[in-house]
């Protein structure tokens, strides 16, 4: 994949108004120098989200949600990272560098012959659908109306093995990218036909609403595979992509939940009723990536399975996989439907409202994992009790800290009588009226104090005139510390928001982001002096620290002339000093 200069992110950061961005999908009011509003990543009632048009960030201080105009496209819109550059870069006149190297450069420009190549594909398979009666009637019986055919882009594979060649391989070189893109199989002998064939044809979209791949489904059970789906390509990777959530995110502006469905045509139905948040995955269990992508979109996920063991099977595949992905916040729940039913009959036969209802009774993560871990145990058993904290231990340590990984302890705990009290959780700070925290200045270390009047105004950092000697200075968060110096002299205009997207990804990012979204008190004279005699402190604390360290090893093993010249120059340092 090629690589963004950071230098570019930095600029098109620098150039990007993030309460525009923000006020054109929330409705922003003003208060003082930022703006604020209902957060819209958590349901409240009191403005608790902020956006800052001097840091170019926002911050809210309900749900910790924080970023910069890049991620707040990614959360609000949710887009890939170079998706939500591209999509900042045009509405500032920008272009993506997306590398200088030559052969990444070719790799694009292949990328977009083979979504083209796609797109004539899906186009050609939706003009044999207005020809085939076959199909047509097919889709009647299933209750599929033009609306729908259309929102899902449905088509029709003839019958036949070279009907798509015929139309669409006119040379060698459109051959080979067809090939490429999975629409092509190959015999013993060398001769090559048409993968889809008397299927009807479901396009699979990314994220972006591009063809990525094909599914196609026989008419009758005993023609073949039920489920045809195109094999692993440069642009489909089946174990990332979920069938249908294009569509949910053009049906709904904010998705409260996604419902897990095994078909197309489950969720193709489900739509045809109503229900606009059905995805499927694509003839593969639930995995980590699936998993990532349900929760980047809905709080909610409920997996709909089949109710007999293989259903189940796949539900507890579903379960490994959101596990460690269950932040507060997040929930999941499994629904296991009747024998022989699946979610397209049954929403045809019941309809969505009683659907709807199944929802609501589905089993919570938190009831699936306990009732099918203790399925086979004997919990009258001390052995039975053991050998579940044996299987269930290793499993809830993979959630992510919060309430929910401390309850499904104590669950545990009450199971087994191990006990399962959660750690205690240290108190939170005294909070300001407006919800922010407000952290005692006394108790700030000189380092953290030195980070927060950078986070402030980085411009800051310019007046030490690049002046700062503590390097080497063993204290929590110096490396840090210096590290933000440097990116500011590299970038003197550099922004908040700016300064923070370098620290993406990172374990530093969260207490970054709290730090820069607290309001300091004073003005810029006052954080100027407060961060030179932070650093001056510093610097008076590694002069100390090496008088320390020379006077160990004089202990341990005596100095030698260079190391007493330092000494006696480290010594008359310390007392020119007023201490």
């Amino acid at each position: 994949m090629a690589r963004i200069p950071d230098a570019f992110i930095d600029d098109l950061l620098a150039r990007s108004d993030i309460v525009e961005v923000v006020g054109s999908r929330v409705p922003l009011k003003r208060q003082g120098k930022e703006y604020a509003a209902r957060c819209p990543f958590h349901d409240e009632r009191s403005a608790s989200f902020t956006v800052s048009p001097t840091k170019q960030f926002y911050h809210c201080f309900g749900c910790g949600a924080h970023g910069t105009a890049i991620s707040f496209l990614m959360n609000y819109d949710r887009l890939e990272f170079l998706d939500a550059v591209d999509e900042l870069a045009k509405r500032v006149g920008m272009e993506v560098p997306r590398s200088e190297n030559p052969r990444s450069a070719q790799q694009q420009d292949e990328g977009r012959e083979l979504y083209s190549a796609l797109d004539a594909a899906a186009r050609f398979f939706q003009k044999n659908l207005e020809d085939s009666e076959k199909a047509r009637t097919y889709l009647d019986g299933r209750g599929v109306d033009e609306a729908n055919r259309t929102r899902f882009q449905i088509g029709y594979a003839p019958d036949g093995y070279s009907g798509l060649r015929d139309a669409l391989g006119k040379d060698e070189r459109r051959m080979k990218l067809l090939d490429r893109a999975g629409l092509f199989s190959k015999n013993d002998r060398g001769h090559v036909y048409d993968k889809f064939r008397d299927r009807v044809m479901f396009p699979i979209f990314d994220r972006r609403g591009r063809v990525i791949a094909f599914g196609g489904r026989v008419f009758e059970k005993d023609d073949g595979p039920k489920y045809l789906n195109s094999p692993e390509t440069a642009l489909f990777h089946k174990g990332r992509e979920l069938y249908g959530l294009w569509q949910v995110r053009q049906a709904n502006q904010k998705i409260e939940r996604l419902i897990v469905v095994e078909g197309y045509m489950d969720v193709v139905s489900l739509f045809q009723f109503g229900v606009t948040q059905a995805v499927a995955t694509l003839g593969t269990a639930t995995t980590p990536d699936h998993a990532e992508l349900l929760f980047r979109n809905a709080p909610d996920v409920f997996f709909c399975f089949d109710g007999d063991a293989a259903g189940r099977r796949a539900g507890w595949k579903a379960l490994e996989s959101v596990l460690p992905r269950m932040k507060d916040g997040r929930q999941a729940f499994f629904l296991f439907l009747p024998d022989g039913e699946d979610p397209d009959t049954i929403v045809r036969k019941e309809g969505a409202e009683a659907f709807d209802e199944r929802l609501k009774q589905a089993t919570p993560l938190s009831q699936f994992f306990f009732d099918e871990l203790t399925r086979e145990i004997n919990l009258g058993t001390l052995d039975g009790k053991a050998r579940l904290a044996e299987r269930a231990k290793p499993m809830l340590a993979q959630i992510p800290d919060g309430a929910f990984g401390d309850l499904m302890k104590q669950q545990l705990g009450v199971l087994t009588g191990l006990g399962g009290q959660p750690a205690q959780r240290p108190q939170q700070g005294p909070r300001a009226t407006s919800g922010r925290p407000v952290t005692p200045v006394a108790k700030r270390s000189l380092v953290r104090a030195a980070i927060a009047i950078l986070l402030q105004q980085p411009s800051l950092a310019m007046s030490l005139g690049g002046q700062h000697h503590f390097h080497g200075l063993r204290l929590p968060g110096v490396e840090l510390l210096l590290e933000l110096l440097a990116l500011v002299e590299q970038r003197p205009d550099i922004s908040t928001g700016a300064l923070l997207e370098h620290f993406d990804g990172r374990e530093e990012q969260a207490s970054l982001h709290t730090l820069a979204a607290q309001t300091l008190a004073g003005d810029e004279a006052k954080w100027t002096e407060e961060l030179h005699d932070a650093v001056g402190q510093l610097e008076k604390q590694l002069l100390f620290q090496r008088i320390e360290d020379l006077n160990a090893k004089q202990r341990q093993h005596g100095l030698d002339d260079t190391d007493k010249f330092e000494m006696r120059e480290l010594l008359k340092a310390r007392a020119s000093l007023r201490i």
